[in-house]
């Protein structure tokens, strides 16, 4: 018999779940390397640090920046194989893949944090520019050059690398991208080298160690130290320049927006659903960017009463899986109600108007001098007006009786009618108008304005 524990054991504070994950991601062989080059990291970012120090150069401590960046991209890869390894739970029902996306972002938004950082104190230097000293400038540029290359180009950072080609080309690689086309047309043999488009980060720790190289020997020879500054400018820049575009592109994944690249290719995948034997409607579709390279759905589709439910999901699954790889399919058959006349039960003959008998009203007093509506003496020799309805008063309504007589032919209805003579001896119809007449005012005993009156003197 086990023990009976009175009270629920306490769950694991946040610094307990972190080591857990860190230690399932520590098992892994492949993060080794990453922990190995995040570990000189953090030596070098410290040596890089000290440097900034010693020779007073904003230009270097925005060029380090660009190293804490790496740090950054060397965590990102690290969640990224902690994503491969859990698999979706029940509270994270689509995995986490959106982890790295956010892994991304931060890193993006936290790299132009620091440009701006770096813009602020270039405009305070510039009202009191102090000395920079060279000594250790050049070693810091060429050390920190060398460990930010050795690191984007030996560690294969998935997330980094998909944004870096999904996202927006920035100002930098357009305007590389213009000088290599001219370097090309004149040395075609470099075209091999001078890619369409480089690699943005490769990009800007050249061009981070190219501005450096020129501070250091504008220093060197004119002691110019407002270079510096300028330099230090120019990285921030360059650095916000880069990161804009990926932070916007995750931002936008974050959000669940479609991605406008396959839009044209969803809608025409959508199209093709709704031709599909069975298929009705295609609505409430809903598509976004679960995380990079990964897209999710959810589609309504209403389909006929007699289609095969099963049939008609594979076909729309098979469809659209080519493109969405987490898809939700609804399926709803059509559920529609003929529309009824009535809540109670009519009789068959109640539907036509000429099997019905009018019982007359007796007359009201003085109904041919008084208007109904106006309540003031009408003129009998007024024309009568075209399709008007000579009703006694409000208050007064026409009761309605059903006829027996049935008509040898039609669907269930009952057509007869009374004959026309038998209508006129009753005292219902009038001459010249028939029984429709008679129906229509519901009044056969009231004196009206055209035929004949109640004491059956012809009109003057």
């Amino acid at each position: 018999k086990g023990t009976i524990h009175l009270f629920r054991k306490s769950q694991r504070s946040l610094v307990g779940k972190l080591t857990h994950e860190f230690r399932l991601v520590a098992a892994d062989r492949r993060s080794w390397k990453i922990l190995l080059f995040g570990a000189i990291n953090l030596i070098c970012i410290g040596f890089l640090l000290m440097w900034c120090s010693s020779t007073n150069s904003i230009a270097l401590t925005a060029y380090t920046y660009l190293t804490i960046f790496d740090l950054f991209s060397l965590v990102t890869c690290l969640i990224s194989y902690w994503v491969m390894m859990k698999k979706p739970s029940p509270v994270y029902s689509f995995g986490f893949e959106r982890f790295e996306v956010l892994a991304v972002f931060a890193s993006t938004v936290l790299a132009q944090l620091g440009a701006l950082f770096i813009l602020k104190e270039s405009v305070e230097r510039f009202l009191e520019q102090p000395e920079i000293h060279t000594g250790r400038l050049l070693v810091g540029t060429f050390v920190a050059l060398f460990f930010n290359l050795f690191t984007m180009l030996s560690i294969k950072n998935k997330p980094f690398a998909y944004v870096s080609e999904a996202a927006s080309t920035s100002w930098l690689q357009e305007h590389v991208a213009d000088l290599s086309r001219s370097i090309c047309g004149i040395i075609p043999g470099l075209s091999s080298i001078f890619l369409p488009r480089m690699n943005p980060f490769v990009l800007i720790d050249i061009a981070g160690a190219l501005a450096l190289c020129i501070t250091y020997m504008l220093i060197e020879i004119n002691n110019y130290f407002a270079v510096d500054t300028a330099s230090a400018i120019a990285i921030a820049l360059m650095t916000f320049g880069t990161m804009y575009p990926m932070s916007v592109y995750s931002g936008k994944v974050l959000l669940q927006t479609t991605p406008p690249h396959v839009i044209g290719q969803l809608d025409k995948l959508l199209r093709e659903v709704s031709t599909l034997d069975g298929v009705l409607e295609v609505r409430n579709e809903h598509f976004w960017t679960l995380g990079f390279g990964t897209l999710a759905g959810s589609v309504h589709v209403r389909i006929r009463r007699d289609a095969n439910e099963q049939m008609v999901l594979a076909h729309v699954t098979n469809r659209l899986y080519t493109l969405v790889s987490t898809l939700t399919v609804q399926i709803f058959k059509d559920d529609w109600i003929r529309p009824t006349l009535s809540s109670v039960p009519i009789a068959n003959n109640i539907l036509n108007l000429s099997d019905h008998h009018i019982i007359p009203m007796p007359s009201l007093k003085a109904a041919d001098n008084l208007n109904p509506v106006t309540s003031t003496p009408a003129k009998p020799s007024s024309p009568p007006p075209e399709f008007s309805f000579n009703t006694p008063g409000k208050n007064v309504s026409p009761v309605i009786l059903l006829n027996t007589q049935t008509k040898p032919y039609g669907l269930g209805f009952n057509h007869g009618s009374a004959p026309y003579s038998s209508v006129l001896s009753q005292g219902l119809g009038i001459p010249g108008t028939g029984a429709a007449q008679g129906f229509r005012t519901g009044f056969a005993n009231v004196p009206s304005r055209y035929g004949t009156n109640a004491r059956g003197q012809p009109r003057p």
